[in-house]
Formats: structure tokens, sequence, C-alpha cells
């Protein structure tokens, strides 16, 4: 009787059709592998409790996608055209978030498939590597305290063509003015610059020289941070 009723009404006795406790085993062993991943994204991440719960259930969600499918060509390909819709119905994410949704994705899809051995040698192996990257701050810029974001306010009769060139070229190895915005109805200018300081301890001695030259305007520096989209 039960498998009566978890047989599909278009299955024939040709197809193999999946047990009930083969279906909960696979269900079990993604949604154990979803925690795991879960848990090694959290290790020295910022993160918020949405992504978190998506990344842990991910692969359980794959997993049963790709044991429905079972071979069939036209329903696998219905399915990846629906999955690539998912894209254009959310926000851009980071490259460290990306990634781990395509490891929730290829391990639901080594367990769906059957390869539940291989689906936790695959995501015990990748969260390895994951968290000794991250403990090995692997890619992180060297002397990040050097990368600085200078806003500075001029006023509009203040040509912003070169007018910092030659302070900046005395305290920073590397100037790139990114960003000219006028503000308070177009009277005054703010300027943008990303800047790697020679020196951090020199950081208040290169702002009273700008505040000379923008008339004792606002300054204000911050920590240069990459765009949350960049990849």
């Amino acid at each position: 009787m039960i498998d009566t009723f978890f047989r599909g009404i278009f299955d024939s006795d040709l197809q193999s059709v999946i047990s009930v406790t083969d279906f909960l085993l696979c269900i079990g062993v993604s949604l154990v592998i979803g925690l795991i991943m879960a848990l090694s994204y959290m290790y020295k991440t910022r993160y918020t409790k949405s992504f978190v719960v998506t990344l842990a259930l991910l692969p359980a969600v794959v997993c049963v996608v790709i044991m429905m499918v079972n071979g069939n060509v036209g329903a696998g390909v219905a399915v990846a055209g629906a999955f690539s819709l998912v894209r254009f119905r959310s926000v851009p994410g980071t490259a460290k978030e990306i990634g781990t949704l395509f490891l929730a994705m290829g391990a639901g899809l080594i367990a769906g498939m059957g390869y539940l051995g291989f689906a936790i040698l695959f995501t015990l192996l990748l969260c390895a590597i994951f968290m000794l990257y991250n403990r090995l701050n692997l890619g992180t810029k060297k002397n990040s305290a050097a990368y600085k974001s200078f806003r500075i306010v001029i006023p509009e009769d203040l040509d912003y063509t070169g007018v910092f060139e030659d302070v900046f070229k005395e305290y920073t190895s590397s100037c790139e003015l990114v960003r000219v915005k006028t503000i308070n109805m177009g009277s005054m200018f703010r300027l943008t610059y990303d800047v790697v300081l020679k020196d951090v301890t020199k950081e208040k001695e290169l702002i009273d020289k700008l505040r000379c030259r923008n008339g004792n305007l606002e300054i204000t520096v911050s920590k240069q941070v990459s765009s949350g989209t960049e990849l």
C-alpha cells in the first residue's frame, strides 16, 4: 500500500521506482551535508541567517530534483532552465557566496545520483579546504591598513583636476580619483580617491595638508572596501 502511494501516476513497469527508504536516506545525507557546509561557511566569515539556512537546505533540494529527473533528458533540461531563472530573481552575491552555492549544488547532485559516499567525501574535503583558506587569509592584501579611501569636499571654483596630485604623490605609492560628485546644489564637489599610503603613521600629516588645500572643508578617510558585487 505504501509503495503504491509513492508511485507516480505516469510510472510504467519498465521504469525503476525509487523506494521510500532510499529516498529518505538520500534526503537525510543531503541535510547532513548542508549542515556541514553551513557550519563551515560560518567559520571566520560574515554571514546572514537567511543565507546559512538556504545553504543548509540547498543540497537536499538539488538531491530531490535529481532523483525525480531519474535519467529523463527532457525533464533534466527543463529543470536546468528553471534553476537558471532563479538568477534573475535574486540580488547579486559575492564571489564567496556564489562559490559556496555551487559547492552545495554539486554535493546535492552527487547525493541525488545515489553516490552518498562520494557526496560525503566531497563535502568534507571541500569544507576542510574552505576553512583552511579562510584560516590562512588567502587573497588578503598585505598591509591592508595602507589601503584607504579619501572623500574630500572642495568649493566649485577650485579645479579638481590634479589639485591634490603633488600632495598625494608625496605620501602615497598609488592614487586614483574614482568618483566626482556635486553636493550642496552644485556649490561644492566631493572627490573620492583610492590611495595606498607609503607610511600609515603619517596619515594625519597628509590630512592636514589636504585641509590647507581645500579650505578646511570636510575630509573623510575610510578603509578601502571592494564592491559587494565584485568577483
